[in-house]
């Protein structure tokens, strides 16, 4: 088998895992052979259809994940500690089951089929997703005494108007509702003077939510992450299938391929958040669901022409096709189980140290962080055992650089999660004073600086390069983590530049996404190809597993840090604009200056890796 990078979609999804059969088909000319058949742009002409899919297919993703978190906290009113668990549940979930379905795929479905059915799951996932039901209704408790919360000017859409007014219901008297520097909340009456001052420890709020619309929300996001791990893989697989072995137009058919994925993103990222801030939260997602629905339609009608290429082994003695539907819907109950389980984890008390904090991990933290603890040792303890002095070393480097991996992403992907929320809160979303993006539309930055930046970068390596000026690869890992503490880094600064409602101008945030996509393309690229030369040939299929294993901790503790920037919200909106504006401050300059030291360390070490890597680059 071998493994490929994909390159091109935003944050890591450039580095999904791509399981690409190497076997040639019977009759397969030489390497060398000129093209035949019909092209498309020099290459076969499947590719524009296999680009289209996969465009499509993104668009209904990053579509609904533009919209996730800010329709979890402010359609159900979620805190945001749960609000982003089950964000990062969700993501972390999206990057293991590519795993599974890439075997299946491999030994029993064929790709196209595996592909059709994910599609069909998937959009089966944004569908459910449309029916939220009624917005929840938030309360208040008070000193041990629950109070209806009254809202007026509130619309059940992504973007908050600035009108919105929340008062808290105490015997007929509606009291406004004010969050205070230290915590407390001051409840004011309509004349202005401070009715009650209730402690931060004797005041919290939440929502009244449909168990039946929890439920089906949950369900949606299970039926997503199975759906993705049918399609993902083995999209890509078919792509590596249009070119026989030698043909050196691969590489470039694979960026173009994935070239499909930013304009998806690009379009579904504007669109999705339009529609649900117009019409409502449903539009939105229902027209992410049209777009996976196209992206199935191209796959199950394509005339013939991917009748040669997505197939199942040759060999395969029974049909189990039917089987593994039924299976990978069986399994449906357990994800649900592990989101729900998410939902109701405590959070660790404070002095139960390393321990305590682990044994308090929802189960599926448990099951990850066990996971990638328990493979990062018995892997380098094989290595040491079966392999010589040089490959134990390069196999040393491999796992230092895959730990240092899982912390650039772990920040990176707080894009989904914190940074849209502070989006939503403290951000003057204007541009020029002509219009208004919504929260949700601010995640369109990164695919854009791609589109834009990646063909340069490319151009970049290639030239320093010939000069042999080129990086090391733990040095580019070095500029990646250095590049997204400073991106956080300079989104505090621009703070100290807030408005008098606490918002920071539009474009301090847009730079953020420019520098963190300038720090992906350091990293992004290179990843998989070095896994696959540091690797023991033996097991360079298990190294990968490790490796997207490293990259589904990263999206789960990205949920847990961003859970760090919770702020108090009533219906949905913070109370006290200032303190939430210091908590996402206190926060982002955290992980901001941790990254960049890390990120200098990892500049250190990166002479001795080079030596542990033995010419590797």
């Amino acid at each position: 088998m071998r493994w490929a990078a994909k390159l091109g979609a935003p944050g890591q999804e450039r580095l999904i895992l791509t399981i690409a059969n190497a076997g040639s088909m019977s009759g397969a000319p030489a390497p060398d052979a000129p093209p035949s058949g019909p092209q498309w742009f020099g290459h076969p002409r499947q590719l524009a259809r296999l680009f289209t899919t996969e465009m499509w297919e993104r668009f209904g993703y990053y579509g609904m994940r533009a919209l996730l978190t800010l329709y979890l906290a402010k359609h159900f009113l979620f805190s945001d500690r749960t609000t982003n668990g089950i964000y990062g549940g969700f993501t972390a979930m999206v990057y293991l089951t590519p795993l599974i379905g890439g075997l299946l795929a491999d030994r029993y479905l064929g790709s196209k089929r595996s592909v059709k059915f994910g599609a069909l799951v998937m959009a089966l996932g944004y569908f459910l997703l449309c029916f939220g039901g009624d917005a929840a209704r938030p309360w208040a408790m008070i000193d041990g005494v629950r109070h209806d919360v009254v809202q007026e000017n509130v619309t059940d859409h992504p973007s908050s108007t600035g009108h919105e007014k929340r008062y808290v219901l105490i015997d007929r008297q509606k009291l406004a509702i004010h969050g205070e520097a230290d915590g407390t909340i001051s409840l004011v009456a309509a004349d202005g003077h401070v009715a009650r001052h209730v402690a931060a420890d004797r005041f919290s709020s939440g929502g009244d939510r449909s168990s039946y619309t929890t439920a089906l929300v949950l369900l949606a996001l299970t039926l997503i992450t199975v759906g993705n791990g049918f399609f993902k893989p083995n999209i890509s697989t078919m792509v590596g299938e249009l070119y026989r072995p030698g043909d050196t137009r691969k590489d470039a058919g694979f960026t173009i391929f994935y070239m499909g994925i930013n304009v998806g993103a690009l379009l579904s990222q504007t669109f999705c958040p339009l529609l649900a801030d117009v019409i409502g939260w449903w539009a939105g997602f229902l027209l992410a669901a049209v777009g996976m629905l196209i992206s199935w339609a191209l796959i199950q009608f394509d005339g013939g022409r991917l009748a040669a290429f997505g197939n199942p082994p040759a060999d395969l003695a029974k049909d189990r096709s039917l089987l593994i539907y039924a299976g990978a819907l069986a399994v449906v109950p357990l994800i649900m189980l592990l989101f729900l389980n998410l939902m109701t984890a405590t959070p660790v008390a404070p002095g139960g140290g390393m321990l305590g904090y682990v044994l308090a991990l929802p189960l599926m933290g448990k099951l990850m962080f066990g996971t990638f603890l328990i493979s990062v040792p018995a892997i380098l303890g094989y290595a040491w055992a079966t392999g010589n002095r040089v490959e134990f070393q390069m196999m040393v480097a491999a796992m230092v650089l895959i730990t240092f991996n899982t912390v650039f992403w772990t920040l990176f992907e707080q894009a989904g999660s914190s940074l849209t929320l502070f989006a939503d809160r403290n951000t003057d979303l204007h541009v020029f004073g002509a219009f208004r993006i919504s929260a949700a539309q601010t995640q369109f930055f990164n695919a854009f600086y791609i589109v834009a930046l990646a063909p340069f970068a490319s151009m970049l390596w290639v030239a320093l390069g010939r000069r042999r000026l080129e990086p090391s690869t733990p040095v580019k890992f070095g500029l990646a983590l250095s590049g997204v503490g400073a991106g956080f880094l300079l989104l505090v600064w621009g703070s100290s530049f807030a408005d008098a409602g606490f918002k920071v101008s539009i474009w301090w945030l847009a730079g953020l996404y420019l520098i963190h996509t300038m720090a992906e393309l350091c990293i992004s690229p290179v990843g998989l190809s070095m896994i696959t030369k540091l690797s023991l040939p033996r097991i360079v299929g298990l190294m990968m597993g490790v490796w997207f294993l490293s990259i589904a901790v990263a999206q789960y503790v990205a949920g847990v840090v961003a859970q760090i920037a919770s702020v108090d919200t009533v219906g949905g909106e913070v109370t006290n604009p200032k303190l939430s504006l210091d908590t996402y401050v206190h926060v982002f300059a955290t992980i901001g200056w941790i990254s960049v030291a890390i990120g200098a360390v990892l500049l250190v070490l990166a002479w001795p890796l080079r030596r542990l890597m033995h010419g590797v680059n």
